[in-house]
């Protein structure tokens, strides 16, 4: 209480003074540019992944445009350690989105190498994914799909490179005729997503689905 006192939870846009389980305040939550997408029709980030792989549903929560808040809050989670972040994104997508009888089997999130996990103290995707898992009644799996090689993050990548994966994956036990739920943080050229699609889809009598935090159009 008093640390609460002397270094209350403040807006990560305006500064102001906020509740311990907010990031924004609500003026700024307005600023949030949320896609509004159905996780069953067509929207961008499914066209896009339809391109790559044969997938079943898409839904992305936010627009991930340049200097907008929603880059601002996944960059808390993803390299500030906010991992507030994380269960905060899970309660705005549980808000909105409705799996409308295409409930998948399982949740599994993409994995950081082992290296840059230990650097980074934890991986940004598994409270947002464990907190979706409860609310919508789905089991998970953080270890099913496992990252072979070191590599700089996306976002630090040139264009061609993010689009160099080649056996950057593999599946960790053999999954069959299940509905894979795959969860990124940011969406951008697909590769990362497709990638390990196929390695589900490979597998046996798979289906994948994505869902992201944020596309970056």
């Amino acid at each position: 209480m008093i640390l609460d006192l002397f270094f209350p939870d403040r807006c990560i846009h305006c500064n102001r003074i906020i509740d311990a389980h907010l990031l924004v305040c609500n003026l700024c939550f307005d600023q949030i540019h949320f896609t509004h997408f159905s996780y069953d029709s067509n929207n961008p980030v499914r066209e896009k992944c339809r391109l790559l792989f044969p997938v079943e549903n898409a839904y992305a929560l936010m627009q991930f445009e340049k200097e907008n808040l929603s880059r601002k809050i996944i960059h808390e989670l993803k390299y500030r350690s906010r991992e507030i972040a994380g269960k905060v994104l899970a309660e705005w997508v549980a808000e909105r989105l409705d799996f409308e009888g295409e409930k998948p089997d399982l949740l599994a999130t993409v994995p950081l190498h082992p290296k840059k996990q230990k650097e980074r103290g934890y991986n940004q995707l598994h409270v947002f994914t464990e907190i979706l898992s409860a609310f919508y009644n789905i089991p998970f799996d953080h270890h099913l799909i496992s990252r072979n090689h070191y590599s700089k993050a996306q976002a630090l990548k040139d264009k061609q490179h993010r689009l160099e994966t080649g056996n950057a994956f593999s599946l960790t036990k053999n999954i069959t005729g299940k509905h894979i739920l795959l969860i990124d943080d940011v969406f951008t050229t697909g590769n990362t997503v497709a990638t390990i699609a196929w390695e589900i889809l490979n597998a046996g009598d798979n289906k994948v689905s994505v869902l992201v935090m944020a596309s970056d159009e």
